[in-house]
Parts: C-alpha cells; structure tokens; sequence
C-alpha cells in the first residue's frame, strides 16, 4: 500500500500575517525585525525575496537590498502564535496525528489517503489547503511523498501556494536532479566531502554502492542519507519531544554600555524566560547566559543548581553571578537567558536564600562562542523606550485599529486599517495625544 506523509509550510509566515493585517503591506517588500536596522531578519516576504533578501540575513544587508519600497516592522509575537494555532487547528481536524516542527512548519500522515492514488491525494490536500485560508487567510505550501523527506522536498518545490505530489515512481524524475544539499543533513561539510567524491545530485548519492557511502561518510549518518537519497525514510510522523531548553533574548537598538543598562536587560530577559517556564510547567536545573557584542563576536555561560526549580529569584540570582559586563567584553547588543535541564519534580530546599545572593561564581561553565548569521528560530524584539515605537499597533477612538508608519519632532503618523478594511488613511497626531492607546495585535484581525 503506498505511504502518503505530507510536509506542510506556511509561506513567508510572519511578513504573511502582517500583510494579512496591515493591506498596505500586500504586494511590497516587507522584512520582520528590529526596526531600528540591527540583528538579523527574522522573516521577509517573497517580494523581499525576489530583491535577494532572506531570513537570518543581517537587517542592514536586507534593508540594503529591497531600497525605498520595502518596509521594516517589528515582530508581533502574539498575532503569530495566534494564526499558527488556527492552522494547526485544521491539521489535526483533517489528518489526526501532528508533528509539529515549528511555527509555521508541519509534518502530515492522514490514515485517510494511505494507499491513494497521487490525483486523489492532491484533491485531499487541496480541500485541506482551502480550510486553513478559510480559516487563516494564509496560504500553505504542501509536499507530499513516500516518507518525510520526500515531503519535505515537495514542500520546497511547491512553494509559493502549491501542491507536490511526488509517488515513489516518479523519484528519478523529480528528486535525483535536484543538488544533493537539499538532503536533510548535508550541511557544508558534507558536501563538500561529496564534492570530492564527483557527487553534486541527489541521483549522484543514490548511485553511490553502500561500500563507498560506508568508507566517504560512515555507516550511520552516510548509510541514512543515502537511503534516503533513494526514497527509503520509514521514520514514523509523531508528536515532537518536549523542549529540553526555554530561552528569552533581546536585541538592543543601541549597544549596551553601562553595568546599570546590562543588568536590566538581562532581569528582562531572565524574566521573560521564566513567564515561558512557569507556561511549561517544569522546572530548571541550568541557568545560561548568552551575550553577543558589538563586535557579533557570542560569550555564552551556564550555571547548574543541585535542583530543579522555577523561582525567579533564584533563577535570576544564578542568571547575575554568570554576567559579565561592558566593562570586561566591551558594548553588548544581545542579552539572551535560557533555562535547561528541565524537570517535572521541583524541590523545596530549606534555605533557597543561599541560592538567592548574585556574587559567586563557583560551578560556573565558561564558553566562548564565535560569530553566527543563522538565527532562523530567532525573532528580533526590540527594546522597549519611552512612549511609542515603530509599527505598534494604537487604537483611536474615531478612526478604530491602526498601526505606526512614521514619528518623529513630537508627531505620530497612524494608518488606521485590519486585515479586512483595505488600504487605510493616514493620521497624524501629537505623541501624547490622549486620544491614541496602545492595542493588541489581533485586534488587527478584524
């Protein structure tokens, strides 16, 4: 009986959802992130796309590249998380089990469509796919093969707004031409390696004997890529362990400088992760701290309590013995803390005061890392000042629901307008014009 799993991806999902909300934002150039141009891009659309931008990309870079018409917003957390469980929602409805692998990104096996033809298969996905516009106003790519990475591959090939259907006859056609770095696992070394070896395709690896994938590239990882080079991935679709770490990071629009600015910033984020734990339900065991400097150049320290718990205080205390300052490493423009060695048990001890004073430094690892692009999990958040910020969403009393296009010299510029009123007017206003109050991101919705 032939075997259907379906790799489904959310296309260009963040710049998506703020051109779901924002109709000025449809059919231009829009990259989420820091809007003040610095870390990397969390998100762009396919019009970015298309002027060579992409995710992980540093903010500057991008900006750079899609000129005057592109448009730079800040992320907006809760809009996201609210559309992805909503499409998430009709993946279960429709084909039960679901591995979800991030936001935006699942993987399918509906019981319903084992053994069917690849026609009825694409009609299956198809109702599927008009269920998560009806539901979300967003598109979804979907790949569809004999195993995951297959799927995923589909995926890939279907984007923008398509279907692949990909039955294991069709392998030779459609998969052995592609670049044998589309394969899950071949990063740059490995292709590199495989370079060597005169394979530049998938079909190259899959013509390879099993002797030479032993000798090349190992009877483990090797063996399973070249297996899956010819189509052979019985790896079962189920739900995803649970997170084994929970992180909060910030980065800074100015670089940090002082110990004062230093300290806050990691409380913030300290704090931040622990909202997220106590959501979790676990407790933590390691405290870790990540910095990464003017420079891009990445520290990163940890520290490991003799339990698990999900006190601030004491999470936040071990958080502090582990941060270094400008003073010692020079201007910060990240703060990141993350909380690992989670577990369901959290123990009472008798004087958790001890573990509550920030100045040792004992069973500290130290770890220095080096500069990184590839932050594709990663979504920028601005720090929070005074007053207003660059793309906030406000709500006025006579225009309704609008967002921040510009500010500047004490005045604001709003455009009022939802996912369904069209392009909308602009406003200007005096910054603290009483009349203007922050709103939530899905009143954008409406």
């Amino acid at each position: 009986m032939r075997r259907w799993v379906l790799h489904i991806d959310m296309d260009a999902f963040y710049a998506s959802c703020e051109q779901l909300t924002r109709p000025t934002l449809r059919g231009r150039p829009v990259l989420v992130g820091g809007v003040s141009g610095r870390g990397v891009v969390a998100g762009c659309s396919y019009e970015a796309r298309a002027l060579g931008a992409h995710s992980a990309m540093p903010m500057y870079q991008a900006r750079a590249l899609v000129g005057y018409k592109g448009v730079t917003v800040a992320p907006r957390g809760d809009l996201y998380k609210h559309l992805s469980r909503q499409a998430f929602e009709v993946f279960k409805e429709f084909g039960g089990v679901v591995e979800q692998v991030s936001i935006d990104e699942a993987f399918l096996e509906p019981a319903d469509i084992q053994g069917f033809a690849p026609d009825e298969v694409r009609k299956w996905v198809e109702s599927m796919r008009s269920a998560v516009r009806e539901r979300t106003g967003l598109a979804a790519s979907v790949g569809c093969g004999p195993g995951k990475q297959i799927a995923k591959i589909g995926s890939g090939l279907a984007k923008p707004d398509g279907v692949a259907v990909i039955p294991e006859q069709d392998l030779t056609r459609i998969i052995h031409p592609l670049p044998v770095g589309k394969l899950w696992g071949v990063g740059p070394v490995t292709r590199q390696k495989l370079s060597t070896l005169g394979v530049q395709t998938i079909g190259d690896l899959a013509q390879m004997s099993e002797k030479e994938i032993d000798i090349s590239l190992g009877p483990t990882v090797g063996r399973a890529l070249w297996l899956m080079a010819r189509g052979i991935d019985e790896r079962p679709v189920a739900p995803r362990k649970i997170a084994k770490q929970i992180s909060a990071e910030h980065t800074y629009p100015t670089d940090l400088t002082t110990r004062a600015h230093t300290r806050a910033a990691l409380l913030r984020a300290s704090k931040d992760a622990h909202k997220r734990l106590l959501v979790d339900g676990r407790g933590a065991r390691t405290v870790s701290v990540k910095l990464r400097m003017a420079d891009f150049h990445i520290e990163s320290r940890s520290a490991t309590l003799h339990y698990a718990t999900d006190n601030l205080e004491t999470l936040q205390a071990t958080a502090l013995k582990l941060l270094r300052y400008p003073d010692d490493v020079g201007p910060i423009r990240l703060v990141g803390v993350s909380y690992s060695g989670l577990e369901s048990a959290r123990q009472d001890v008798l004087f958790p005061e001890l573990d509550q004073v920030a100045h040792t430094e004992e069973e500290i690892d130290y770890e220095v890392g080096v500069r990184d692009h590839a932050e594709p999990e990663h979504v920028e958040v601005e720090a929070k000042s005074s007053g207003w910020r660059p793309t906030q969403d406000v709500f006025h009393p006579e225009f309704g629901h609008g967002w921040i296009q510009g500010m500047g010299l004490g005045k604001i510029t709003v455009r009022f307008e939802t996912r369904s009123t069209g392009k909308g007017r602009v406003r200007t206003f005096d910054a603290d014009d009483p009349r203007l109050e922050a709103a939530s991101a899905l009143e954008s919705l409406r």
